[in-house]
Protein backbone atom coordinates (compact mmCIF):
# COMPACT_ATOMS: atom_id res chain seq x y z
CA UNK A 1 0.00 0.00 0.00
CA UNK A 2 2.81 2.39 0.87
CA UNK A 3 4.48 1.62 -2.45
CA UNK A 4 1.26 2.34 -4.35
CA UNK A 5 0.84 5.66 -2.53
CA UNK A 6 4.43 6.58 -3.36
CA UNK A 7 3.76 5.89 -7.04
CA UNK A 8 0.63 8.05 -6.89
CA UNK A 9 2.50 10.95 -5.32
CA UNK A 10 5.34 10.60 -7.82
CA UNK A 11 2.88 10.76 -10.71
CA UNK A 12 1.08 13.80 -9.27
CA UNK A 13 4.41 15.57 -8.84
CA UNK A 14 5.63 14.75 -12.35
CA UNK A 15 7.79 17.42 -14.06
CA UNK A 16 5.95 19.95 -16.23
CA UNK A 17 7.31 18.47 -19.47
CA UNK A 18 5.86 15.06 -18.57
CA UNK A 19 2.34 16.32 -17.82
CA UNK A 20 1.67 18.22 -21.02
CA UNK A 21 -1.74 18.23 -22.71
CA UNK A 22 -2.34 14.92 -24.46
CA UNK A 23 -0.23 12.95 -21.97
CA UNK A 24 -3.24 11.86 -19.91
CA UNK A 25 -1.93 13.61 -16.78
CA UNK A 26 -4.58 16.33 -16.73
CA UNK A 27 -7.33 13.78 -17.35
CA UNK A 28 -5.98 11.66 -14.49
CA UNK A 29 -5.61 14.64 -12.15
CA UNK A 30 -9.16 15.91 -12.68
CA UNK A 31 -10.51 12.36 -12.53
CA UNK A 32 -8.86 11.97 -9.12
CA UNK A 33 -10.07 15.40 -7.94
CA UNK A 34 -13.67 14.73 -8.97
CA UNK A 35 -13.62 11.16 -7.64
CA UNK A 36 -12.36 12.22 -4.20
CA UNK A 37 -14.77 15.16 -4.05
CA UNK A 38 -17.69 12.98 -5.09
CA UNK A 39 -16.76 10.22 -2.65
CA UNK A 40 -16.45 12.66 0.25
CA UNK A 41 -19.81 14.23 -0.56
CA UNK A 42 -21.45 10.80 -0.73
CA UNK A 43 -20.00 9.96 2.70
CA UNK A 44 -21.31 13.28 4.02
CA UNK A 45 -24.79 12.53 2.65
CA UNK A 46 -24.65 9.01 4.08
CA UNK A 47 -23.68 10.15 7.58
CA UNK A 48 -24.99 13.73 7.85
CA UNK A 49 -24.95 13.89 11.65
CA UNK A 50 -21.20 13.31 11.75
CA UNK A 51 -19.75 14.70 8.52
CA UNK A 52 -21.84 17.69 7.47
CA UNK A 53 -21.69 21.35 8.39
CA UNK A 54 -25.10 22.78 9.43
CA UNK A 55 -24.36 26.10 7.70
CA UNK A 56 -24.12 24.23 4.37
CA UNK A 57 -27.60 22.70 4.70
CA UNK A 58 -28.89 25.27 2.23
CA UNK A 59 -26.41 23.91 -0.34
CA UNK A 60 -27.38 20.29 0.32
CA UNK A 61 -31.08 21.20 0.03
CA UNK A 62 -30.53 22.69 -3.42
CA UNK A 63 -32.46 20.66 -5.98
CA UNK A 64 -29.43 20.26 -8.24
CA UNK A 65 -26.98 19.22 -5.50
CA UNK A 66 -27.27 15.46 -5.97
CA UNK A 67 -27.30 15.92 -9.75
CA UNK A 68 -24.02 17.84 -9.46
CA UNK A 69 -22.48 14.98 -7.46
CA UNK A 70 -23.71 12.47 -10.06
CA UNK A 71 -22.21 14.52 -12.90
CA UNK A 72 -18.96 14.84 -10.95
CA UNK A 73 -18.70 11.07 -10.50
CA UNK A 74 -19.55 10.41 -14.15
CA UNK A 75 -16.88 12.92 -15.20
CA UNK A 76 -14.34 11.16 -12.96
CA UNK A 77 -15.12 7.80 -14.62
CA UNK A 78 -14.78 9.24 -18.13
CA UNK A 79 -11.56 11.13 -17.36
CA UNK A 80 -10.10 8.10 -15.55
CA UNK A 81 -10.68 5.93 -18.60
CA UNK A 82 -9.15 8.61 -20.84
CA UNK A 83 -6.09 8.79 -18.59
CA UNK A 84 -5.74 5.00 -18.62
CA UNK A 85 -5.79 5.05 -22.42
CA UNK A 86 -3.30 7.90 -22.86
CA UNK A 87 -0.89 7.55 -19.97
CA UNK A 88 1.86 4.91 -19.69
CA UNK A 89 1.63 5.25 -15.90
CA UNK A 90 -1.84 4.05 -14.94
CA UNK A 91 -1.84 4.97 -11.26
CA UNK A 92 -3.78 8.25 -11.55
CA UNK A 93 -6.60 6.84 -13.64
CA UNK A 94 -6.74 3.59 -11.69
CA UNK A 95 -6.93 5.36 -8.32
CA UNK A 96 -9.68 7.68 -9.54
CA UNK A 97 -11.61 4.71 -10.89
CA UNK A 98 -11.39 2.81 -7.58
CA UNK A 99 -12.47 5.82 -5.51
CA UNK A 100 -15.37 6.48 -7.88
CA UNK A 101 -16.45 2.85 -7.58
CA UNK A 102 -16.29 3.19 -3.80
CA UNK A 103 -18.67 6.15 -4.02
CA UNK A 104 -21.02 4.11 -6.21
CA UNK A 105 -21.00 1.18 -3.77
CA UNK A 106 -22.01 3.55 -0.96
CA UNK A 107 -25.01 4.59 -3.04
CA UNK A 108 -23.63 7.35 -5.22
CA UNK A 109 -25.61 10.56 -5.55
CA UNK A 110 -28.77 8.67 -4.59
CA UNK A 111 -27.39 7.52 -1.24
CA UNK A 112 -29.89 7.39 1.60
CA UNK A 113 -28.97 9.17 4.82
CA UNK A 114 -28.25 7.20 7.94
CA UNK A 115 -30.50 8.97 10.42
CA UNK A 116 -28.69 7.72 13.49
CA UNK A 117 -28.10 10.44 16.06
CA UNK A 118 -24.66 12.03 16.12
CA UNK A 119 -22.43 12.82 19.06
CA UNK A 120 -23.27 16.51 19.12
CA UNK A 121 -20.04 17.17 17.24
CA UNK A 122 -19.47 17.10 13.49
CA UNK A 123 -16.46 16.94 11.17
CA UNK A 124 -17.05 19.23 8.20
CA UNK A 125 -15.79 17.18 5.28
CA UNK A 126 -18.46 18.77 3.09
CA UNK A 127 -17.05 22.20 3.99
CA UNK A 128 -13.56 20.92 3.12
CA UNK A 129 -14.65 19.87 -0.38
CA UNK A 130 -16.67 23.02 -1.10
CA UNK A 131 -13.88 25.25 0.21
CA UNK A 132 -11.16 23.37 -1.67
CA UNK A 133 -13.00 23.34 -4.99
CA UNK A 134 -14.06 26.99 -4.72
CA UNK A 135 -10.63 28.36 -3.83
CA UNK A 136 -8.77 25.88 -6.04
CA UNK A 137 -10.74 26.69 -9.17
CA UNK A 138 -10.43 30.38 -8.34
CA UNK A 139 -6.66 30.57 -7.80
CA UNK A 140 -5.05 27.62 -9.59
CA UNK A 141 -5.87 29.12 -13.04
CA UNK A 142 -4.62 32.54 -11.88
CA UNK A 143 -1.35 31.02 -10.71
CA UNK A 144 -0.97 29.24 -14.02
CA UNK A 145 -1.77 32.14 -16.36
CA UNK A 146 -0.52 35.19 -14.38
CA UNK A 147 2.12 33.73 -12.06
CA UNK A 148 4.85 35.53 -10.18
CA UNK A 149 7.10 32.46 -10.40
CA UNK A 150 6.33 30.73 -13.68
CA UNK A 151 8.50 27.73 -12.86
CA UNK A 152 6.56 26.90 -9.67
CA UNK A 153 4.31 23.87 -10.03
CA UNK A 154 0.88 23.21 -8.58
CA UNK A 155 2.28 20.21 -6.70
CA UNK A 156 5.30 22.06 -5.39
CA UNK A 157 7.46 21.12 -2.41
CA UNK A 158 5.46 20.67 0.83
CA UNK A 159 2.05 20.79 -0.86
CA UNK A 160 0.96 17.70 1.07
CA UNK A 161 1.58 19.37 4.44
CA UNK A 162 -0.36 22.46 3.42
CA UNK A 163 -3.27 20.42 2.06
CA UNK A 164 -3.42 18.58 5.38
CA UNK A 165 -3.56 21.92 7.23
CA UNK A 166 -6.40 22.90 4.91
CA UNK A 167 -8.18 19.64 5.75
CA UNK A 168 -7.74 20.04 9.52
CA UNK A 169 -9.00 23.64 9.61
CA UNK A 170 -12.03 22.64 7.51
CA UNK A 171 -12.95 19.41 9.28
CA UNK A 172 -12.60 20.87 12.76
CA UNK A 173 -14.47 24.07 11.92
CA UNK A 174 -17.01 23.41 14.72
CA UNK A 175 -14.38 23.00 17.45
CA UNK A 176 -12.34 25.94 16.19
CA UNK A 177 -15.44 28.14 16.05
CA UNK A 178 -16.50 27.13 19.57
CA UNK A 179 -13.09 27.91 21.06
CA UNK A 180 -12.67 31.12 19.06
CA UNK A 181 -16.11 32.54 19.83
CA UNK A 182 -16.19 31.58 23.52
CA UNK A 183 -14.80 34.97 24.71
CA UNK A 184 -17.31 36.87 22.56
CA UNK A 185 -20.21 34.79 23.86
CA UNK A 186 -19.15 35.40 27.47
CA UNK A 187 -18.99 39.16 26.87
CA UNK A 188 -22.36 39.20 25.10
CA UNK A 189 -23.96 37.28 27.97
CA UNK A 190 -22.73 39.81 30.52
CA UNK A 191 -23.12 43.16 28.76
CA UNK A 192 -26.85 43.75 28.34
CA UNK A 193 -26.18 47.42 29.05
CA UNK A 194 -24.53 47.66 25.61
CA UNK A 195 -27.77 46.87 23.77
CA UNK A 196 -28.50 50.47 22.80
CA UNK A 197 -24.99 50.90 21.38
CA UNK A 198 -25.29 47.63 19.48
CA UNK A 199 -28.62 48.69 18.03
CA UNK A 200 -26.98 51.89 16.80
CA UNK A 201 -24.18 49.96 15.10
CA UNK A 202 -26.67 47.58 13.48
CA UNK A 203 -28.63 50.56 12.10
CA UNK A 204 -25.65 51.88 10.12
CA UNK A 205 -25.68 51.32 6.33
CA UNK A 206 -24.43 47.89 5.30
CA UNK A 207 -21.39 49.25 3.41
CA UNK A 208 -20.37 51.43 6.39
CA UNK A 209 -20.54 48.43 8.70
CA UNK A 210 -18.51 46.27 6.32
CA UNK A 211 -15.73 48.85 5.88
CA UNK A 212 -15.67 49.41 9.66
CA UNK A 213 -15.30 45.68 10.22
CA UNK A 214 -12.39 45.56 7.75
CA UNK A 215 -10.56 48.42 9.45
CA UNK A 216 -11.20 47.29 13.03
CA UNK A 217 -10.22 43.69 12.32
CA UNK A 218 -7.07 44.79 10.50
CA UNK A 219 -5.90 47.03 13.34
CA UNK A 220 -6.41 44.14 15.75
CA UNK A 221 -4.69 41.66 13.45
CA UNK A 222 -1.80 44.06 12.94
CA UNK A 223 -0.94 44.16 16.66
CA UNK A 224 -1.73 40.49 17.17
CA UNK A 225 0.51 39.64 14.21
CA UNK A 226 3.31 41.91 15.39
CA UNK A 227 3.14 40.47 18.91
CA UNK A 228 3.62 36.96 17.53
CA UNK A 229 6.79 38.15 15.81
CA UNK A 230 8.23 39.84 18.89
CA UNK A 231 7.47 37.43 21.74
CA UNK A 232 9.78 34.37 21.41
CA UNK A 233 7.27 31.82 22.72
CA UNK A 234 4.47 33.13 20.50
CA UNK A 235 6.85 33.20 17.53
CA UNK A 236 7.20 29.42 17.89
CA UNK A 237 3.56 29.08 16.82
CA UNK A 238 3.76 31.67 14.05
CA UNK A 239 7.05 30.23 12.75
CA UNK A 240 5.05 27.26 11.48
CA UNK A 241 3.17 29.57 9.12
CA UNK A 242 6.39 31.24 7.98
CA UNK A 243 8.19 27.94 7.41
CA UNK A 244 6.60 27.54 3.96
CA UNK A 245 9.36 27.79 1.37
CA UNK A 246 6.95 28.38 -1.51
CA UNK A 247 4.03 30.77 -1.73
CA UNK A 248 0.72 29.87 -3.31
CA UNK A 249 -2.98 29.97 -2.41
CA UNK A 250 -2.65 26.78 -0.35
CA UNK A 251 0.31 28.01 1.73
CA UNK A 252 -1.92 30.40 3.67
CA UNK A 253 -3.62 27.44 5.36
CA UNK A 254 -0.39 26.43 7.12
CA UNK A 255 -1.13 27.74 10.61
CA UNK A 256 -0.64 26.13 13.99
CA UNK A 257 -4.04 25.24 15.44
CA UNK A 258 -3.30 27.22 18.62
CA UNK A 259 -2.60 30.34 16.57
CA UNK A 260 -5.81 29.84 14.58
CA UNK A 261 -7.89 29.77 17.77
CA UNK A 262 -6.13 32.78 19.30
CA UNK A 263 -6.30 34.82 16.10
CA UNK A 264 -10.00 34.18 15.58
CA UNK A 265 -10.74 34.81 19.25
CA UNK A 266 -8.95 38.17 19.24
CA UNK A 267 -10.44 39.43 15.98
CA UNK A 268 -13.95 38.18 16.79
CA UNK A 269 -14.17 40.05 20.12
CA UNK A 270 -15.18 43.44 18.69
CA UNK A 271 -16.82 42.02 15.58
CA UNK A 272 -19.24 39.80 17.48
CA UNK A 273 -19.79 42.00 20.53
CA UNK A 274 -20.38 45.48 19.10
CA UNK A 275 -23.62 44.75 17.26
CA UNK A 276 -22.64 44.42 13.59
CA UNK A 277 -25.37 42.94 11.42
CA UNK A 278 -25.18 39.15 10.93
CA UNK A 279 -25.17 39.58 7.13
CA UNK A 280 -22.12 41.86 7.43
CA UNK A 281 -20.28 39.27 9.49
CA UNK A 282 -21.13 36.48 7.05
CA UNK A 283 -19.87 38.60 4.16
CA UNK A 284 -16.68 39.39 6.07
CA UNK A 285 -15.98 35.72 6.88
CA UNK A 286 -16.42 34.79 3.22
CA UNK A 287 -14.27 37.71 2.15
CA UNK A 288 -11.40 36.86 4.50
CA UNK A 289 -11.24 33.29 3.18
CA UNK A 290 -10.84 34.57 -0.37
CA UNK A 291 -8.54 37.46 0.57
CA UNK A 292 -6.13 35.38 2.63
CA UNK A 293 -5.70 32.90 -0.23
CA UNK A 294 -5.08 35.75 -2.68
CA UNK A 295 -2.36 37.35 -0.53
CA UNK A 296 -0.41 34.08 -0.41
CA UNK A 297 -1.08 33.14 -4.04
CA UNK A 298 1.66 32.82 -6.64
CA UNK A 299 0.10 35.66 -8.61
CA UNK A 300 2.16 38.33 -10.33
CA UNK A 301 1.65 42.07 -10.70
CA UNK A 302 3.74 44.75 -9.00
CA UNK A 303 0.94 47.25 -8.22
CA UNK A 304 3.48 49.75 -6.90
CA UNK A 305 0.93 52.48 -6.09
CA UNK A 306 -2.03 50.32 -5.10
CA UNK A 307 0.21 48.26 -2.81
CA UNK A 308 0.68 51.28 -0.55
CA UNK A 309 -3.01 51.35 0.35
CA UNK A 310 -4.56 47.94 -0.39
CA UNK A 311 -2.75 44.69 0.44
CA UNK A 312 -1.60 42.81 -2.66
CA UNK A 313 0.24 39.48 -3.08
CA UNK A 314 3.59 41.29 -3.50
CA UNK A 315 3.00 43.29 -0.30
CA UNK A 316 2.33 40.12 1.72
CA UNK A 317 5.05 38.10 0.00
CA UNK A 318 7.56 40.56 1.44
CA UNK A 319 6.26 39.60 4.88
CA UNK A 320 7.26 35.99 4.10
CA UNK A 321 10.61 36.84 2.50
CA UNK A 322 13.79 35.16 3.74
CA UNK A 323 15.95 38.26 3.16
CA UNK A 324 16.92 40.32 6.21
CA UNK A 325 15.03 43.35 4.83
CA UNK A 326 11.82 41.27 4.90
CA UNK A 327 11.94 40.49 8.62
CA UNK A 328 9.19 42.03 10.77
CA UNK A 329 7.48 44.09 8.06
CA UNK A 330 4.01 44.28 6.46
CA UNK A 331 1.85 42.97 9.31
CA UNK A 332 -1.45 44.34 7.96
CA UNK A 333 -3.82 42.01 6.13
CA UNK A 334 -6.04 44.51 4.31
CA UNK A 335 -4.57 48.00 4.56
CA UNK A 336 -0.80 48.68 4.21
CA UNK A 337 -1.35 52.23 5.48
CA UNK A 338 -1.59 50.71 8.96
CA UNK A 339 2.02 49.56 8.55
CA UNK A 340 2.88 53.05 7.37
CA UNK A 341 1.42 54.51 10.57
CA UNK A 342 3.58 52.28 12.77
CA UNK A 343 6.78 52.21 10.71
CA UNK A 344 6.72 48.61 9.46
CA UNK A 345 5.85 49.19 5.79
CA UNK A 346 8.21 47.70 3.19
CA UNK A 347 7.44 47.51 -0.53
CA UNK A 348 10.50 48.25 -2.73
CA UNK A 349 9.36 49.22 -6.18
CA UNK A 350 9.15 46.39 -8.73
CA UNK A 351 10.99 43.95 -6.44
CA UNK A 352 9.85 40.64 -4.92
CA UNK A 353 11.60 38.51 -2.30
CA UNK A 354 14.11 36.06 -3.75
CA UNK A 355 13.28 33.27 -1.29
CA UNK A 356 10.68 32.42 1.32
CA UNK A 357 10.80 30.83 4.75
CA UNK A 358 12.69 31.49 7.97
CA UNK A 359 16.27 30.85 9.15
CA UNK A 360 15.13 28.14 11.56
CA UNK A 361 14.98 24.41 11.03
CA UNK A 362 11.23 23.86 11.41
CA UNK A 363 10.33 20.15 11.12
CA UNK A 364 8.38 18.88 8.14
CA UNK A 365 5.07 17.16 8.75
CA UNK A 366 2.07 18.14 10.84
CA UNK A 367 3.14 16.29 14.00
CA UNK A 368 6.58 17.84 14.24
CA UNK A 369 5.22 21.29 13.47
CA UNK A 370 2.47 20.92 16.08
CA UNK A 371 5.12 20.27 18.74
CA UNK A 372 7.58 22.83 17.40
CA UNK A 373 6.57 25.77 19.70
CA UNK A 374 7.52 23.64 22.72
CA UNK A 375 10.61 21.97 21.25
CA UNK A 376 12.27 24.77 19.26
CA UNK A 377 15.67 26.15 20.19
CA UNK A 378 15.72 29.18 17.87
CA UNK A 379 18.89 27.86 16.24
CA UNK A 380 19.80 29.37 12.88
CA UNK A 381 19.30 27.19 9.85
CA UNK A 382 22.40 28.52 8.13
CA UNK A 383 25.04 30.17 10.31
CA UNK A 384 26.71 31.60 7.24
CA UNK A 385 23.63 33.30 5.83
CA UNK A 386 23.74 36.33 8.11
CA UNK A 387 20.04 35.87 8.90
CA UNK A 388 18.83 35.86 12.48
CA UNK A 389 15.90 34.21 14.23
CA UNK A 390 12.87 36.42 14.73
CA UNK A 391 13.51 36.70 18.45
Amino acid sequence: MAGYFTKLMRDLESPVEVRRFGSGWFAGFFALLFAISGFVMVVALKFPAVFTTPELQIVRDWAGFRTAIHVMLLASYALALLSLLLRPRKVLGLTALMIGMGAALLGGASVEADNARGWGMFFGIDFFVVNLLATGFMYAPLERFVPHRREQRLFRHEWREDLFYFLVSSMFVQILAFLSLAPSQIINANTNSWDAFRAGVASLPWAVQFITVLVVSDVLQYWYHRLFHQVPFLWGFHAVHHSAKSMDWLAGSRMHIVEIVLLRAVTSLPLFTLGFDAAVMQAYLGFIYVWSSLLHANVGGNFNRLGHWIATPRFHHWHHGLEREAFDVNFAIHFPWIDKLFGTFHLPEDRWPKDYGIPEDVPTGYGGQFLYPWTRTGKKLDEGSGAEPAE
